[in-house]
């Protein structure tokens, strides 16, 4: 019953008028050096299989090569086309962010698994991938059950898809000019033209 109340109160924080993004002050989730030449930002959804892909390989190179370097900013912002890729972006910011990337990982890994099944299935697998990367059962659970939570990260996402003109994942920008989906030797050019301007 416990996992079915969860499942209904997160399909409802999707149906009601969320609180604006500003009220809600829902945090950037950002890698690398803040003065970075260059900023690459990705619009992503936990349940797409393009994204999974991107962040499997692409952004393993992206990682290694620039961001770990100093040389990018890379900043993460959630696309909810359904409630499991809220739901899972719930868990990632489950402790306030600490471990984001970390499960982040964990969830494109994993995507075809946890993905699969009821929506009660589906939260189990979230709060097993929330237990593996080290959260209490107790405080997953509180996340998953955040609705102001979750009407706060669906109305920053819907500011910020509309704001940048996102309507596919993932959508990535470079210093602010919008490219869609590439291979890294694409997005690699594209990183060492910005780098030399």
């Amino acid at each position: 019953m416990k996992h079915l109340l969860a499942a209904a109160a997160l399909a409802l924080a999707t149906m009601t008028a969320p609180a604006t993004a500003q009220e809600a002050e829902v945090a950037e989730m950002t890698l690398g050096a803040e003065d970075a030449p260059v900023t690459v930002m990705e619009y992503a959804s936990f349940t797409c299989p393009h994204c999974a892909n991107f962040h499997k390989g692409p952004f393993q190179e992206l990682k290694a090569e620039y961001i770990d370097t100093g040389k990018v900013r890379f900043v993460y912002r959630d696309v909810y086309f359904d409630r499991f890729g809220l739901w899972g972006a719930m868990v990632a910011r489950c402790d306030g962010g600490e471990k984001f990337f970390g499960i982040s990982d964990m969830l494109y890994e994993q995507q075809r698994e946890w993905t699969k099944g009821e929506p009660a299935a589906i939260a189990d697998n979230l709060r097993r991938i929330g237990k593996l990367a080290g959260l209490e059962a107790e405080t997953v659970e509180a996340c998953l059950n955040d609705r102001d939570k979750a009407q706060a990260l669906v109305a920053w996402y819907q500011q910020n898809a509309e704001a940048d003109g996102v309507n596919s994942t993932p959508t990535l920008f470079v210093n602010g000019t919008k490219y869609s989906n590439m291979a890294y030797a694409d997005l690699k050019a594209i990183i060492d033209k910005a780098l030399a301007e």
